[in-house]
């Protein structure tokens, strides 16, 4: 029986070429073009065959549908779904857990720039709108 990963689960998964049932639900080819240029960017061809593209989304569109069952179940416990529950999840995966840290830390000093950028824009509209003699 061969299993592929992602994370640790409880029930073993059956690699096969038959989509399973959640993939067979939704519609296919959503990531198709994002897919393609990260296998590329890992080393695969420019142009990688659709059967890989496709088991690929296969296996993704698995792994963070069972991700956020999982915070789920835990997010229920206090009423609602949050960071931290898909910290705690991947909390043994060092590299997952650094990039997920690192991406959250980029995103809060992005909001920050962000505000920062709309109070300084709103301060020069002011300064203009004082200036600018009125007819």
């Amino acid at each position: 029986m061969s299993s592929y990963g992602g994370g640790s689960s409880s029930k073993p998964r059956i690699a096969s070429s038959q989509p399973s049932e959640t993939s067979s639900k939704r519609k296919r080819g959503v990531f198709q073009k994002e897919l393609q240029h990260m296998m590329y960017g890992f080393g695969d061809d420019p142009n990688p065959l659709p059967e890989s593209v496709a088991l690929m989304e296969d296996i993704i569109v698995e792994y963070v549908t069972e991700l956020v069952h999982k915070a789920q179940d835990i997010g229920s416990q206090r009423g609602k779904l949050s960071v931290e529950d898909f910290l705690y999840l991947i909390r043994k995966d060092l590299p997952k857990l650094n990039r997920c840290t690192e991406l959250l830390s980029m995103n809060e000093e992005l909001k920050q720039a962000r505000k920062v950028f709309e109070s300084d824009e709103e301060k020069l509209r002011k300064v203009f709108e004082v200036d600018e003699p009125v007819e």
